[in-house]
């Protein structure tokens, strides 16, 4: 014998909640091993592979690929082969030919035993209870998962009640069908109610179901979930509110007039589903914003909101840092160190010099129990630095970045930025860094005031190095020239420090052979 063993979404790390199913690596019916990886999926952190903890056949994959799935709900199911369970599965056939006294017991404990297992009341009740646990309005990964195979093993209160079965079946299948044709027209009639560009309804049976037998409308019902998913807390508040009242009044002949006004203005709306309400323009694409560019714009947001942030710049004259590479690069070729790596040497030198940029604001519980504000200084520097991949934007970290050269950083940027570009960074890789370095020169700009990769608290941006016009001597020269652009959060340094940290990495662009001695 066998049983089928689900398999759940696994927190993939940092507390995500959520990943993206890229591709299934099994398919129904194959057999797969312990350890085995089944599927692709798309984190907002990073691609990885999922592995089973179960050996055995396919049952049911739960999820398309593209789906977004929930961490804690079914992924896969799997019938694993279990030996020791023969004994057990066929002993309730041999019972009742060995003991006929046995089976004579078994027959006045059945009326007790059968109602249990098959009234329609149980099985409503087992439903409701089901949808409750489910949330009010949860769209579940998956079905059929919680609680279906407690009772498929009582094989003999079935023999003793065969005559019963098939009315009992009846009853069962005619309320199953009512209910598909119940459930059939509140689809249509959520369908023909829906406004273009909202989910409200989307909702769960028993939010439908409530709203049903209040006679609350859900076309007129503003979700308060995720993407306007409507809760049962919208309906109770819809039920218990007396903004309801006007709508059944609109029956009435005297509210007549104000609802022909009304209808007009929705109805265009309803009828030209690709055609933008507010502009009158056609709509040609929605995209989801999930995975990487939903972590960036939580990320982000969250830094604009939270971070009272200020910002420096200065233009740098950069010959002689070109100049000395290009020196290098004669004696060693390719192995020469790109001029990022450099700047990115002088960046964790700055950081020893002007520690309060390579630190974290955290709130933390005082002595009297309430919350206060610290700013947490490292042991180290954990450099993160800007790569544009074709899942967006990514900020990798070099560890330990303080304790290298130029060299091994060089390395070790562009080994994380092939890792990145390849979707195989990890969560670690991708949010251990204390301070950012961006070099948005690679775009052809020359400047930005960029944004604070939360919960860092400063970024430094690298422009393009161009020549132009600077004043060498007392003389007029066309130099290399970038410009280097500083934001840092306020509330850990003032000015003073942010500039001294600044002008502290264009003295050593101006100067390398001198600051790389020193460092």
């Amino acid at each position: 014998m066998s049983e089928t063993k689900v398999f759940l979404l696994p927190d993939l790390g940092e507390g995500l909640t959520e990943a993206e199913l890229v591709n299934w690596l099994v398919a129904v019916g194959d057999e797969i091993r312990v350890d085995q990886p089944i599927a692709e999926v798309e984190t907002a952190k990073s691609m990885v592979e999922v592995p089973s903890p179960y050996a055995g056949t396919v049952a049911e994959l739960h999820g398309e690929p593209g789906q977004t799935l929930d961490v804690g709900k079914p992924l896969i199911s799997v019938v694993e082969p279990v030996e020791t369970q023969g004994a057990e599965t066929n002993s309730p056939v041999v019972e009742p030919v060995e003991t006929p006294v046995e089976t004579k017991a078994a027959e006045t404990r059945t009326p007790v035993v059968e109602p249990v297992e098959t009234p329609v009341q149980t099985k409503a009740a087992e439903t409701y209870r089901t949808e409750e646990k489910a949330g009010s309005g949860n769209v579940l990964i998956g079905y059929g998962t919680p609680g279906g195979t407690a009772t498929v093993r009582r094989t003999r209160p079935r023999r003793m009640t065969s005559l019963v079965e098939p009315v009992e079946t009846n009853t069962v299948e005619t309320k199953r069908q009512a209910e598909k044709l119940t459930t059939s027209a509140d689809d249509l009639l959520l369908t023909r109610t829906r406004v273009p560009g909202k989910l409200g309804a989307v909702i769960s049976p028993l939010v439908r179901r409530m709203a049903k037998e209040h006679g609350v409308d859900l076309g007129h019902v503003q979700g308060s979930g995720d993407s306007g998913l409507i809760m049962r807390r919208d309906v109770e508040a819809a039920i218990n509110s007396p903004v309801v009242e006007p709508v059944e009044t609109r029956a009435h002949p005297v509210v007549g007039p104000v609802e022909t006004t009304r209808r007009p203005l929705v109805e265009p709306v309803e009828t030209r589903p690709n055609v933008d309400s507010r502009t009158g323009l056609g709509i040609v694409r929605r995209t989801p914003v999930r995975g990487v560019r939903k972590a960036v714009a939580a990320n982000m947001t969250r830094s604009r909101s939270e971070i009272p942030e200020a910002t420096v710049w200065v233009d740098v004259d950069a010959t002689a840092l070109v100049e000395m590479r290009a020196e290098l690069k004669k004696k060693e070729g390719h192995d020469t160190p790109g001029l990022l790596a450099f700047i990115a040497r002088f960046v964790t030198a700055g950081l020893k010099k002007y520690p309060e940029l390579n630190t974290r604001i955290v709130t933390a519980e005082d002595t009297s129990g309430g919350e206060q504000q610290e700013i947490v200084a490292f042991d180290g520097v954990n450099l993160g630095f800007a790569a544009q991949t074709d899942r967006g934007l990514m900020v990798p970290s070099v560890r330990n970045a303080d304790r290298l050269s130029a060299r091994e950083l060089d390395a070790e940027i562009k080994r994380l930025t092939s890792v990145a570009r390849d979707g195989k960074a990890t969560p670690s890789d991708l949010g251990s860094g204390t301070f950012t370095l961006n070099n948005y020169g690679v775009f052809g700009v020359d400047g930005s005031a960029a944004i604070i990769n939360y919960p860092e608290v400063a970024i430094l941006g690298v422009g393009r190095i161009i020549d132009k016009p600077w004043v060498v001597n007392g003389e007029l020269a066309v130099r290399k020239v970038t410009e280097l652009t500083l934001t840092f959060d306020h509330r850990v340094c003032d000015g003073g420090t942010a500039g001294g940290f600044l002008r502290y990495i264009a003295d050593a662009i101006e100067n390398p052979c001198e600051v790389l001695v020193d460092v």
